[in-house]
């Protein structure tokens, strides 16, 4: 629905004489009101019609569903704008984001999405999903694609065109930008000098261009250099993905970082950034073997792996680059999930080379991590972040809260915690225990600051006209029970949850509910 469509729906429901005393299809009683733009919360009512905000203050006309919000928040419903939730498709209820006030998520991220949006975005409208869904456009998905494979040059002038007509295409179909993850392949072999032909054909769009960068280690403040230089080449607006200094080495650097970035902006380059809130990461164990070694397809790798020449040139590689992030061991290393040694899962990899190679030498953890990689590999929980860093992020105003999780299956394997707990870990720890920020603010950061850089209309807000997204909590009770070794737990503390009017969450259970929408990139 349009704006103009939206003001006069609102219009004739208001002004209308034998309207003014119709009920509302739902009307939320004397919450405190947090409405997103972090000004200070107020006692009001909130009036739902037809999936839209219709009134907020005191409201006289009934609802057809009332309910009590007293001593509750309502909030705009959080926007994850990190999220890896492709299989929202296949578990279309997503309860690990519902559960934790997430309304609307955003997919396509770190350079990997679905092809065809258009298609994609099709399947999701014949799906009975229960969040709003909007997507990026992967360039590592359009970079296999179009060279097939994880090739270390630069595309041809035929290939760059056929990636520039995929992006094109992915932006027609709606896709809110483009996303890199330029630590995976095949990102990581890709120029600065492609992405930024991409990012202009973003640009024309009015997208923008989200970076998980291509270091975020002992090199990040060049990876944000480039990053900007992307911006600023390919005009278009800068997200940083979960924002870090990820190496033990570099502790301490993220008011120097944040201080980059502001010069930055000081340059012309609009940037913007996201963090979860916990100091360890979650990403593919492979990360510690060297991308020369990955180059190519797994044949490839296992014939390196053969030859004893290249394989003890991988292993001081792998050596040295642990040593500069400032380890002697990968103890800090947890596998969450291997196919092909299920019962690691949990261990970190001092415990799972124990166990599998009997010896935990650093030689017997490398030769492990090969071997898992040569087997189909694992996902792992990297602890490498230092919580003075992890606050100083917080306390940036341009910094917004995602999850960089999936939809999780309940029970199975040991992954992250941040994929059931982010948004209530904001909540609890950081706002009502830490009181590093306050609940305005906080919410802003999950709602109105998301929508407003990912240009999702009329979301992130109550406001009358705006998507009825609504999140009701207790303050006081709300709370992330996710822990790094019992991961499988929902949050609690939300009383209500509702996506465009419909009640998907009442007191902490997902009603079956299935009133999510897809939302594509306005056309400029």
């Amino acid at each position: 629905m349009n704006a103009r469509w939206t003001l006069l729906l609102l219009t004739a429901f208001l002004l209308h004489p034998t309207l003014q005393a119709a009920e509302f299809d739902l009307v939320l009683r004397g919450g405190r009101v947090v409405d997103g733009s972090g000004k200070p919360a107020l006692e009001a009512d909130v009036a739902v019609h037809r999936g839209r905000i219709v009134g907020v203050g005191q409201i006289t006309n009934k609802g057809k569903t009332e309910v009590n919000a007293r001593g509750l928040i309502i909030a705009p419903g959080f926007i994850d704008v990190h999220t890896h939730a492709e299989e929202v498709l296949e578990q279309p209820r997503a309860e690990n984001f519902a559960r934790m006030g997430v309304t609307t998520v955003v997919l396509g991220n770190c350079g990997s999405s679905r092809l065809d949006l258009g298609k994609y975005f099709a399947e999701l409208t014949r799906t009975n999903i229960s969040v709003n869904v909007a997507s990026l456009i992967g360039h590592g998905t359009v970079r296999q694609q179009v060279m097939g494979g994880s090739f270390r040059r630069p595309p041809t002038a035929d290939e760059l065109a056929r990636m520039k007509e995929l992006v094109e295409r992915a932006m027609r179909d709606g896709a809110l930008g483009i996303s890199t993850g330029l630590i995976y392949l095949p990102g990581t072999f890709s120029a600065t000098e492609e992405l930024t032909e991409l990012s202009k054909v973003v640009g024309a769009h009015g997208g923008l261009y989200a970076s998980h960068l291509r270091s975020e280690g002992e090199k990040v403040f060049a990876a944000v250099d480039e990053a900007a230089r992307i911006g600023r080449d390919g005009r278009v607006p800068v997200h940083i993905s979960h924002i870090k200094i990820a190496a033990r080495a570099n502790w301490g650097k993220a008011a120097e970082l944040l201080a980059h970035i502001q010069r930055l902006r000081g340059g012309g380059v609009a940037i913007t950034h996201d963090q979860y809130l916990y100091t360890a990461s979650s990403t593919s164990l492979s990360q510690i073997i060297p991308d020369a070694a990955r180059e190519g397809d797994m044949e490839m790798f296992q014939k390196r792996l053969a030859d004893p020449e290249q394989k003890a040139a991988i292993l001081v590689q792998m050596k040295e680059r642990l040593t500069r992030n400032g380890y002697t061991n990968c103890a800090h290393i947890v596998i969450a999930a291997c196919k092909s040694y299920p019962t690691l899962a949990g261990l970190n990899v001092v415990e799972a080379a124990r166990r599998q190679r009997q010896s935990d030498s650093l030689a017997a953890q490398f030769e492990l991590v090969l071997e898992i990689e040569a087997r189909g590999g694992a996902t792992a929980v990297f602890h490498g972040m230092s919580e003075d860093d992890l606050r100083v992020f917080l306390a940036d105003s341009r910094t917004m809260f995602a999850s960089d999780s999936g939809v999780r299956r309940f029970g199975e394997g040991v992954p992250h915690p941040r994929g059931y707990g982010n948004n209530a870990r904001v909540l609890a720890s950081y706002v009502r225990e830490l009181k590093l920020l306050t609940l305005e603010e906080a919410v802003r950061r999950m709602t109105a600051l998301p929508a407003a850089t990912f240009q999702i209309k009329e979301r992130g807000l109550i406001r009358e006209g705006f998507a009825a997204d609504l999140v009701v909590f207790d303050p006081e009770k709300v709370r992330d029970n996710s822990t790094f070794e019992k991961p499988h737990a929902y949050a609690t503390g939300f009383r209500h949850v509702f996506v465009n009017g419909v009640e998907m969450v009442r007191e902490d259970s997902h009603t079956g509910a299935a009133s999510g929408q897809v939302l594509r990139r306005a056309p400029r």
